[in-house]
């Protein structure tokens, strides 16, 4: 009885020593396959330990929102006994401008709000000749910037982001882990222009049971969250919930 103790905690450590661990790119022993494994490429470039980049309590604002396809505009101008009319609800369509009507149409994609208002401004000026006065434009619907939570979800899928979201906040966002989540292997991945992207290991039980800041990162557009598997040790015995 007793070497049967002994016997099913060697395999144990066997399994826990295989899987656990952030020196190791092998994706570990576990005689259930995983619905979402990480993957050797990702364990292999994955940052263990805290990057220095903005986080939950030493937040940053975003760069210069620029617009793109997708997103909603507000065009009015300030004189409301202008003889200038333009359209003022405007979504910005797939070749990334907007119709001003008579003005005619105008290219946005890539522009910040400003800019947009000093084009708006000079496409009026060239059919009416004179100065519109201040043109305003609000940006009212920013559904270009997104992020993504993947993998051992409640509810995978693609979320718009404030600008002010942690990988906390997107984790909750998407319904929050599963009793298949594995704790060990969340990533936090920033695509990059060319190869592999920055991919950054976030501590989830440090985050939820301790307050621990340090790799809940804030959220830039076009981030992507990923939530592994557990394997069939961890789904057992829960070994990955008591780090």
């Amino acid at each position: 009885m007793r070497c049967s103790r002994w016997l099913l905690l060697l395999v144990v450590s066997a399994f826990i020593g295989g899987s656990a661990g952030c020196g190791t790119v092998a994706q570990g022993i576990s005689p259930l396959p995983d619905r979402y494994p990480v993957g050797d490429g990702a364990r292999a470039a994955r940052l263990c330990h805290p990057v220095e980049l903005p986080r939950e309590l030493n937040k940053s604002t975003l760069a210069d929102y620029r617009v793109e396809p997708g997103d909603g505009l507000l065009v009015l101008t300030s004189d409301l006994e202008s003889k200038v009319r333009l359209p003022a609800d405007q979504t910005v369509i797939a070749d990334g401008t907007i119709d001003l009507g008579k003005y005619g149409t105008l290219h946005v994609a890539g522009r910040s709000i400003p800019e947009i208002e000093l084009a708006v401004k000079a496409a009026v000026v060239k059919v009416e000749k004179d100065d519109p006065g201040f043109t305003d434009v609000r940006l009212v619907n920013r559904s270009s910037k997104v992020y993504y939570v993947l993998g051992e979800v409640t509810s995978p899928g693609k979320f718009p982001l404030a600008g002010n979201e942690t990988v906390l906040d997107g984790i909750m966002a998407a319904g929050g882990m599963t009793d298949r989540s594995s704790w060990r292997e969340v990533i936090l991945v920033r695509p990059t222009n060319d190869g592999t992207g920055q991919v950054m290991k976030v501590n989830y039980g440090a985050i939820v049971r301790s307050g621990t800041a340090g790799t809940n990162y804030q959220l830039s557009p076009g981030d992507r969250i990923y939530v592994g598997s557990r394997n069939i040790i961890d789904l057992i015995f829960s070994f990955d919930r008591f780090e």
